[in-house]
């Protein structure tokens, strides 16, 4: 069976790392974690947690750069300056809520603070939108059990599915 190698493009969403106040460790983690997983990362991004910002992001990744999976770390906890889902659900043209909800049951093993999670996963056009923590343990520890998965879900969405 032929290995298809996908696009990915990663945003690092944290408003001291934008500001320059830390060192981002998120966005570099995901784009070895993206690339140890057989995806070609043709996009980074660090931008702060502003809704407006997301949106246009998304857009952009989506409509211009036409990459197959995007994959948002950070800003999908409880905080007020937690907006990514929202600006992710702006985007969708679909929602995929079973990716989601296996990220959560699956994390609960680890923690149970994954009850927390307000992550979303939806398409727009030829894009699959996913929310992942800024933990970057944890972004590993969830590509490990979805990436089959998700590879296979690009393919549908691509047309390129084998039965």
């Amino acid at each position: 069976m032929e290995e298809h190698i996908f696009t990915c493009g990663i945003i690092s969403l944290s408003d001291r790392s934008f500001r320059g106040e830390r060192q981002d460790g998120t966005g570099p983690n995901a784009i070895d974690i993206m690339t140890k997983f057989g995806y070609n990362v043709e996009e980074f991004i660090l931008i702060p947690d502003e809704y407006d910002m997301i949106v246009s992001t998304l857009n952009y990744m989506c409509d211009v750069k036409k990459l197959n999976l995007i994959i948002t770390c950070g800003g999908t906890g409880f905080s007020k300056r937690d907006v990514t889902p929202e600006a992710t659900i702006a985007v969708c043209e679909r929602l995929a809520p079973g990716i989601v909800e296996s990220i959560r049951t699956y994390s609960l093993q680890f923690t149970q603070n994954a009850i927390l999670s307000r992550a979303v996963c939806g398409i727009k056009g030829d894009t699959i939108i996913l929310n992942m923590p800024g933990n970057p343990k944890a972004c590993e520890q969830i590509m490990s059990h979805i990436d089959k998965g998700l590879k296979h879900g690009i393919e549908t969405l691509l047309g390129i599915a084998n039965e």
